[in-house]
C-alpha cells in the first residue's frame, strides 16, 4: 500500500525548515543507504524495481490527482503550452514508466563484474572491478518521469541518489517518490536508497551541489542556465551538457531520398529536445536538388528556415541567418541551414559551432564517411541516421540519466555503466614484494 502524506509531510517541514540542515540530513542518510546497498544483490534490485512498477500501477489515480495540481498551478503561474506539455502524467507517460522499470530490473547488472584480469611476472593476479559511484545528486525540471527514470537507473547501478524536482512538478514527483520507497520496501532495501528533495526552496540546490562530503556526483538536467549554475557553482563532479547543438550534414554522395527523410526527421520528429538538429548543412554540388525538396517539407511542419548567403540563392523566401544563429539551440521549429564547398567545411563548422552533443552525415561515400566519424569531435557521430537516435534507450542501454559532451568518465547517454566507476583488484595468494 502506497502512503500519500505529501502533502501533510510538506507542512511539517513549513517554511521556517533549516534547508542547510535539511540537506545535510540527506546526505547523511544517502551515504549510510549507499553502504548497505553495495551489499545488495542483482535480485534484490530487480524485486525493488519490479515492487515499485507494481506500486506505481497501483496509485495511477492518486499519480494523476497530484498531477493535475501540478499542472493547474503551472497554468496560474503561465507556464507554456510545451512546459505543461513535459509536466503532464497520463495513462500513457504512467505506463511509460512501468516498462521502463522493467526494462531496467532486464538489463545485466554492471556491479561486480571483473574485467582485464591478467597474470604478472610476480604471481598476482590484476584485473579492475566495476562499482557504484556512490551518491548520486540529480536536478531536474518539469518532467516528473525523470523521478522514476533517475531512480531505475542509480538504484540498478548500487548508487544511492538524492533527486531534486522542478517545483512545477513537486506533487507529481512526491507522489512517485511514495512508490520508490513503497518498492525499495518490499525488497528490504533501505528507504533512503532514493530521496525526492521535499522542499522547493532554491537553495537546496546550492546545498545539493555543495556537499563533496556527502555527494560524490551530481547530474544537472534541464535548460542551459540551470546547467552554466550547477557547472559554475558546484564542488562536486559534474556530468553534464549545456546545448543540443546537432548538425546534419548532406554530401554531395548522399542518397537524395535518404537525406530528404533523415533532414526531416532529425528536425520534425521533436523540438524541443537536445538531440534534435538544429543546423543543415548541404554539399554545394546538391544543394540545388535537395534545398527546394526539403524547403516544402518544412514549410508543411511550419518550420522556419534561417540561411547563408548561398542557401538564400536557391531559397530566396528564407530569412538571412545571422551569425548567431549557428550558436543556438532553439528547442523550437526554427532551422539554421548552411551551404558547404566540401566535407571539409562541414567538419570545420560542426567543430567550431557544435555543442559536441551530436552529429551526421548522409553519404553512400564510405571513405568520407569514416573519416567523418573520426574528425567530428562529438559524443555520438552517425552515418546516415537521424541524430534522434542519440538516447540511452535507442542505444540498448536501456534508458539514460542524461548525455553528457563531457571527456573524463562518461561521455554520450549515460546508462548503468556511466554510473559506476571501476577499481584494481588484485588476487595473491601470500605473495611479497621482492
Amino acid at each position: 500500500m502506497v502512503r500519500l502524506s505529501v502533502a501533510s509531510e510538506r507542512e511539517r517541514l513549513g517554511a521556517s525548515m533549516d534547508v542547510k540542515q535539511y540537506m545535510s540530513q540527506l546526505g547523511q542518510q544517502a551515504r549510510a543507504a549507499a553502504c548497505e546497498l553495495t551489499r545488495a544483490n542483482t535480485g534484490t534490485k530487480n524485486a525493488a524495481l519490479l515492487a515499485m512498477a507494481q506500486a506505481i500501477n497501483a496509485a495511477r489515480t492518486t499519480l494523476m490527482e497530484e498531477n493535475r495540481k501540478d499542472l493547474e498551478n503551472g497554468r496560474e503561474r503561465g507556464l507554456d503550452a510545451a512546459m505543461l506539455d513535459r509536466l503532464e502524467l497520463n495513462d500513457d507517460r504512467i505506463d511509460g514508466m512501468i516498462e521502463g522499470l522493467k526494462q531496467v530490473a532486464a538489463l545485466p547488472d554492471p556491479v561486480g563484474g571483473i574485467t582485464n584480469m591478467n597474470n604478472m611476472p610476480s604471481g598476482i593476479q590484476v584485473g579492475q572491478m566495476r562499482v557504484p559511484l556512490g551518491v548520486i545528486g540529480i536536478i531536474y525540471e518539469s518532467r516528473p518521469n525523470v523521478t522514476c527514470e533517475a531512480a531505475s537507473l542509480c538504484l540498478k547501478s548500487g548508487n544511492a541518489t538524492i533527486l531534486r524536482g522542478g517545483s512545477e512538478a513537486i506533487n507529481s514527483n512526491q507522489a512517485i517518490a511514495e512508490c520508490i520507497r513503497a518498492g525499495l520496501a518490499e525488497a528490504g532495501l533501505p528507504e533512503h536508497a532514493v530521496q525526492v528533495v521535499e522542499t522547493t526552496d532554491r537553495d537546496a540546490v546550492g546545498e545539493l551541489i555543495t556537499m563533496p562530503e556527502y555527494v560524490d556526483v551530481i547530474v544537472p538536467r534541464g535548460g542551459k542556465g540551470l546547467i552554466e549554475r550547477i557547472s559554475r557553482d558546484a564542488r562536486v563532479t559534474v556530468i553534464k551538457h549545456l546545448d543540443g547543438i546537432c548538425h546534419v550534414y548532406l554530401d554531395e554522395a548522399a542518397d537524395p531520398q535518404k537525406a530528404v527523410d533523415i533532414a526531416l526527421n532529425a528536425k520534425t520528429h521533436r523540438y524541443g529536445t537536445c538531440n534534435t538538429m538544429e543546423t543543415l548543412l548541404v554539399h554545394q554540388a546538391v544543394a540545388a536538388q535537395l534545398l527546394p525538396q526539403l524547403a516544402a517539407a518544412y514549410a508543411e511542419k511550419e518550420v522556419e528556415l534561417r540561411g547563408c548567403e548561398k542557401t538564400r540563392a536557391v531559397l530566396t523566401d528564407i530569412t538571412a541567418a545571422t551569425a548567431e544563429d549557428w550558436d543556438t539551440e532553439y528547442l523550437a521549429p526554427i532551422l539554421a541551414v548552411k551551404v558547404v564547398e566540401s566535407m571539409d567545411g562541414a567538419i570545420a563548422h560542426i567543430n567550431r559551432h557544435g555543442s559536441h552533443h551530436t552529429d551526421s552525415i548522409v553519404t553512400e561515400n564510405y571513405t568520407l564517411a569514416r573519416r567523418f566519424l573520426t574528425e567530428v569531435d562529438s559524443s555520438s557521430v552517425m552515418i546516415n541516421a537521424s541524430t534522434r537516435f542519440a538516447d540511452g534507450f535507442e542505444y540498448g542501454l536501456g534508458a539514460e540519466i542524461g548525455i553528457s559532451t563531457d571527456k573524463i568518465h562518461a561521455r554520450g547517454p549515460v546508462g548503468l555503466e556511466g554510473l559506476t566507476s571501476q577499481k584494481y583488484v588484485v588476487l595473491g595468494d601470500g605473495h611479497i614484494r621482492q
